[in-house]
């Protein structure tokens, strides 16, 4: 005799199995993965905002972790090691969902369609800012940016930003 499972039963264990899903496709791509290599965080991090990999087609990732040497108009090479497990990890975790279905020039997240969208109104001013430096600052602005947290609500002024500014932020 074969036993049959309640329907609460069943949605509870759809429920659990769509929560082992990756969080990188749960909210289109920004949340940081749970699993983070320590290397991400040492490397990459440690000199800007530690992106989520979802935030780039797996294509852009390949290309970055193949040109460390030119990193941006920095050197940031690494051992082999650390290259190929930082690369698969990204692609791993890389974006597949419509807002990273191009990769943006020069695969710059900040140079991608949705960013410059999300960001228009933006004076050229608040990235040169001392306390913002440019717009790969997220965390400036941002301050959940290093666990993807890119809530409107939870917004920041930058220190420095003028009394003007900060009334054209809240229009």
């Amino acid at each position: 005799m074969t036993k049959h499972r309640s329907i609460p039963s069943l949605l509870l264990a759809a429920g659990l199995c769509l929560a082992a899903l990756p969080s990188v496709h749960a909210d289109g791509g920004r949340v940081m993965p749970l699993k983070v290599p320590q290397a991400y965080t040492q490397e990459c991090a440690a000199c800007h905002t530690g992106y989520a990999p979802g935030m780039l087609p797996a294509r852009s990732w390949q290309r970055i972790m193949t040109g460390l040497d030119k990193h941006f108009g920095t050197d940031a090479s690494l051992d082999a090691a650390t290259v190929q497990q930082l690369t698969t990890w990204l692609v791993a975790n890389a974006g597949t969902y419509k807002r990273v279905a191009e990769a943006p020039p020069e695969d710059r997240i900040t140079r991608s369609a949705w960013f410059e969208r999300k960001h228009d109104d933006i004076a050229s001013s608040v990235w040169k800012l001392a306390s913002v430096k440019s717009a790969a600052n997220c965390v400036a602005c941002h301050p959940g940016a290093d666990k993807g947290d890119y809530d409107d609500d939870n917004l920041k002024f930058p220190a420095g930003l003028d009394a003007r500014s900060r009334r054209a932020w809240n229009d």
